[in-house]
């Protein structure tokens, strides 16, 4: 057996380019007393990790150069010499690029194959509908009867932030980059409404997806479509920051202007707040129950975009930050 990784080869000087990455091939690590051996059966793709491959602080430490990535995983317990969990165990957690990795379990936890397929719960389970789930009840205070809007609506997060409010009995409109996503987000998820942001002027599209202005924003983007947001925002608005995918490849000195609007969230006595899932433990653990409900009755639907091996795993990071993918990104390593 061989473990192939992805290493972070060079910082990215703007845009993310194959060359800030390596394939590199290493022996299967061997579990010392208390560790198991784990074989990665999907890897997790994430915008967030595009700020761990700079050399800046934030919330978690950059990705260090000749090391293996680190993501989200779902791997399998292959061989265990007195670990916290007995071969066969499928586990998921924060893991490596690679297709084997040595844990002794701490920040892992098992998951139930029967009740969900394996990749989900690094999705709709996952981090991701945590994220929508917490951002939502935890940051936005969702009620029914709001006029919900989420940017990004189609990805691995969005998604699943326009179902809750349907869920809830909210207004949904959304946002996404292509006509194909539009037609899922309302022909499949319910939305009540969604524009391509690509294809129209977006303080118009903005206004009319949102006739009785906006209770709660989930933002994604950031950029244009944050500033046509905050112009239709109601008194006493709600707005979480999840992420803001449109900067993320930029330089410093290349950052867009920030929104000349402001001055509006004064006057309409708006609550805009930053948050991080994993400070949220309690809302993560509701959601996994609260989900898995969901999926099991049909409330809930989700699209995934699967790339086969980990040699194609930098593409397919490329392509999210891009948006080029549909719905949740992951990478197949081995089969279920």
């Amino acid at each position: 057996m061989e473990n192939k990784q992805i290493l972070l080869a060079s910082r990215p000087n703007g845009v993310v380019v194959p060359e800030n990455f390596k394939l590199a091939t290493a022996a299967v690590p061997e579990p010392s007393k208390g560790e198991m051996l784990l074989q990665t059966i999907y890897m997790s793709v994430d915008p967030y990790m595009r700020g761990r491959m700079n050399d800046v602080k934030s919330y978690v430490p950059p990705f260090q150069i000749g090391e293996p990535l680190q993501a989200g995983i779902v791997g399998k317990v292959v061989k265990s010499n007195g670990g916290k969990y007995p071969e066969g165990t499928y586990l998921t957690g924060m893991g490596l690029w690679a297709n084997y990795m040595v844990t002794n379990g701490e920040g892992f936890q098992p998951v139930d194959p029967d009740l969900a397929p394996l990749s989900y719960y690094l999705g709709v389970l996952g981090m991701p509908g945590m994220t929508a789930y917490v951002g939502l009840k935890g940051v936005a205070e969702l009620k029914e009867g709001d006029q919900l809007f989420v940017s990004a609506a189609s990805g691995a997060v969005g998604q699943v932030v326009g179902q809750i409010g349907k869920n809830m009995g909210c207004h949904v409109a959304g946002s996404a980059g292509s006509d194909d996503k539009i037609a899922y987000l309302k022909d499949e998820l319910g939305f009540d409404e969604a524009f391509n942001y690509k294809t129209q002027d977006i303080h118009k599209a903005t206004r009319d997806a949102n006739p009785k202005g906006i209770d709660v924003y989930f933002e994604n983007v950031g950029g244009p479509q944050l500033e046509a947001v905050i112009n239709n925002l109601n008194f006493n608005a709600r707005v979480a920051l999840c992420g803001m995918i449109a900067v993320y490849d930029n330089k410093l000195e290349d950052m867009p202007p920030g929104p000349r609007n402001l001055a509006v969230l004064v006057g309409r006595s708006v609550k805009m707040q930053g948050f991080i899932v994993f400070n949220y433990p309690d809302l993560c653990k509701e959601w996994i129950q609260v989900g898995a409900g969901w999926l099991k009755e049909g409330k809930l639907k989700y699209r995934e975009s699967v790339a086969e091996g980990i040699e194609n795993a930098p593409t397919a990071f490329m392509d999210v930050l891009k948006g080029r993918n549909f719905g949740k990104q992951v990478v197949r390593l081995a089969g279920d």
